[in-house]
């Protein structure tokens, strides 16, 4: 072909994202620059269809059925509004093959044959293969991104180990999963962001990145442009996380205090919650309507989280006003040391920004709880992914659950708080909370209500009927530099 310089970029979002990372793998000498986009990694660690060994039930069984139930994509036809109530009354997973799908797709068979982290998942990791910057590469992830937020993060920083030319770059903003690909960008649901973040990315990012590798035209981007949420800026940085962030730790306190300072001897009152599989957390606000094409799902991870505030099985902890601005910027882990009654247990995380009462700038987002990150861990996973252990009733066992990466400023007089919880339903589905083999196969019977005791010191004594926990909630702070607006 005429009119051409002999060279190829690519680039794609979502799946085609992943088929970009594997063309950069090895690539065809004529490929020059490769933009992998909310790409999958790994699919049993996180993305699409399970976090952390915890299956994403109303993602994955609508996804299962809209792509093999026919040859045409299949919105599965739930007989009630909200799909929170047709997932409870479905019951056990093993319901599904009896009552649906009549082991005739292949996706769900291959859920229920492979519930651990074994050779089916690892041959599709893209972890592994990640041993080398072979083009100029530009990772994009949203931090609002519902189905692969995990995916293009990992993928940057295994390639980063490797990148000895300067050719691995990153860029994270505002989005949900592709938003960055059309439209402004200026708000999602009731968030704003003060500019429109998708004509910056499509118009300062991503084409002079192609510019630059293609053409030899315009500069190398930043080593990573990731956009600060709440402050609402973009930063760029020449690594990632930021050389100037330092790691600090935040502690439960008694009466569901947050607070910088660790507990003292005497804090040793406890909080008490009964997890019931049979009333299970709702992740977002009910009615649930259906993943695709049901509009919320795009954008449920800015909706605001008083729906759950104030639950009797959902523990929340919050710091006083902030006296001045703080950033988050990198890597955010919860520590829990807890024990249960049940012999498996599932705990979820979340970080959220507690906008003031007194908010002037919107005031119709006064007392707005904003998700900042969540995820859950499967108790029977907490010390391996290939081989699940019950857990030994009454016996303090440490769960850390990944946050992944973050980058946000929480303002003076918010609050930050960090809500525990061990449903988030349906998109994640119900642990038994008894250890069963496999929990596709679990039957009705096996679903128990367990007592769960949450203190705010480590204990290594045994409990008789309770979950006992301490947590401590790290992050990374940048510092010394505060939010500019």
């Amino acid at each position: 072909m005429k009119g051409n310089n002999g060279r190829v970029g690519m680039l794609g979002i979502s799946y085609p994202g992943w088929l970009t990372a594997c063309a950069m793998l090895d690539p065809h000498p004529a490929l020059k620059a490769v933009s992998p986009q909310a790409s999958p990694v790994d699919m049993f660690l996180g993305d699409d269809f399970h976090h952390n060994g915890a299956f994403r039930l109303s993602y994955g069984f609508e996804y299962t059925a809209m792509m093999e139930t026919d040859k045409s994509n299949f919105n599965f036809r739930f007989d009630r509004h909200d799909t929170y109530d047709w997932y409870l009354k479905l019951g056990a997973l093993s319901n599904v093959k009896r009552r649906h799908f009549q082991e005739k797709l292949p996706t769900w068979n291959d859920f229920v044959a492979h519930p651990n982290y074994d050779s089916f998942w690892k041959k599709q990791s893209l972890e592994p293969r990640l041993t080398g910057v072979t083009v100029p590469t530009l990772n994009v992830a949203g931090w609002y991104d519902q189905e692969d937020f995990r995916g293009p993060l990992r993928i940057y920083e295994l390639l980063e180990k490797h990148d000895k030319a300067d050719q691995n770059f990153l860029v994270v903003g505002p989005w949900n999963h592709g938003g960055w690909a059309g439209g402004k960008g200026d708000r999602l649901g009731r968030v704003m962001f003060d500019g429109n973040t998708g004509e910056y990315f499509r118009e300062k990012v991503q084409a002079p990145f192609f510019a630059r590798y293609l053409k030899d035209k315009g500069d190398a981007p930043p080593e990573a442009r990731v956009f600060q949420t709440g402050s609402n800026k973009w930063e760029g940085y020449d690594s990632w996380p930021p050389k100037a962030a330092a790691m600090r730790k935040i502690y439960f306190h008694p009466n569901g205090k947050l607070a910088f300072e660790p507990p003292g001897e005497s804090d040793r009152t406890s909080d008490e919650y009964v997890s019931d599989p049979a009333n299970p957390v709702p992740y977002r606000p009910r009615p649930v309507r259906p993943t695709y094409p049901g509009p919320e799902w795009p954008i449920w991870m800015v909706q605001d989280q008083r729906f759950t505030h104030g639950r009797p099985d959902v523990l929340s902890y919050e710091t006083e006003p902030l006296k001045e601005d703080l950033v988050v910027a990198g890597s955010m882990k919860v520590k829990l040391f807890a024990s249960t009654t049940g012999t498996d247990a599932d705990w979820i995380a979340r970080l959220i920004d507690v906008y003031p009462e007194d908010h002037a700038k919107d005031p119709g987002m006064a007392g707005y709880q904003l998700l900042i990150a969540g995820e859950p861990l499967r108790g029977r996973f907490r010390k391996s992914f290939e081989k699940p252990e019950p857990i030994e009733p009454g016996t303090v066992e440490e769960y850390a659950i990944d946050l992944n990466w973050g980058h946000h400023c929480f303002r003076k007089g918010h609050r930050i708080m960090i809500q525990v919880s061990s449903t988030w339903f349906p998109v994640i589905d119900r642990n038994p909370q008894k250890f069963v083999p496999n929990i596709f196969e679990a039957v009705d019977a096996d679903f128990r209500r367990r007592r769960k005791r949450c203190t705010a010191r480590r204990s290594s004594r045994r409990t008789s009927c309770c979950k006992r926990c301490r947590s401590e909630f790290v992050m990374w702070h940048r510092s010394p530099d505060r939010c500019r607006r």
